[in-house]
């Protein structure tokens, strides 16, 4: 099969959490994932093969086995990258001193942007995650990031008295969360065409309102 080592053989030798030992050696696995995510992105999770990987890498077929056990193994190296940047985005704090509104807004704009540049791997992820239970829950903590950084804000806002104190905060953030990342998907995966500054502001002002915050409006 595909994902295995070709003759049922064991796997060649990677050193503890798969990092190969060498300078070259990492530069090897770092093209092999730049060229699995490539792949995946044109072809989806289930039609890759590993020889349209090794080929794309210009690595030689035996010689992914050196750095990856299957084509999962690889597959989750991607998705761990697309994690790694979204967490970036969740956690980049807003210019001191902005209202929170204007916070809000600066979440809404780097969610869309990460959203945007990750797209066609996140769809892929999205695919694959009914199916493999490990991708799903990587998909579920890819998509927690965001809702988390709304549920502490959120909170954050309740102690200062300047959010509603009757809303469930973990329901609210998963569904403006939610509404933030469809509209992304919208966007990004099927090509709706609205205004940018429209849609963030429009966002922000439903975020905004959602828990209870006046949002002044622009003069978008």
């Amino acid at each position: 099969m595909d994902g295995q080592a070709p003759g049922g053989r064991t796997p060649g030798r990677r050193t503890p959490g798969g990092r190969p030992p060498t300078e070259r050696g990492r530069r090897k696995r770092g093209a092999l994932i730049q060229a699995a995510r490539e792949v995946f992105e044109e072809q989806g999770f289930e039609d890759t093969r590993i020889a349209q990987i090794t080929g794309r890498a210009g690595v030689a077929y035996g010689s992914f086995y050196t750095y990856f056990d299957s084509k999962e193994t690889v597959f989750h190296e991607v998705a761990k990258g697309v994690a790694g940047e979204m967490f970036d985005a969740a956690r980049s704090a807003a210019p001191p001193d902005t209202t929170p509104v204007d916070r809000i807004r600066h979440a809404t704009e780097r969610f869309l942007s990460a959203y945007r540049d990750n797209a066609r791997i996140m769809q892929v992820i999205e695919q694959v995650s009914p199916r493999h239970p490990h991708f799903r829950s990587l998909f579920l903590q890819i998509r927690g990031l965001f809702v988390e950084r709304i549920v502490a804000g959120t909170r954050r806002l309740q102690e200062e008295g300047l959010a509603s104190a009757d809303i469930d905060v973990p329901v609210t953030a998963s569904m403006l969360g939610g509404m933030v990342e469809h509209t992304a998907r919208m966007l990004f995966l099927y090509g709706e065409e609205h205004d940018h500054e429209v849609v963030v502001e429009t966002a922000t002002r439903l975020w905004a309102r959602g828990i209870g915050l006046d949002c002044p409006r622009s003069g978008v």
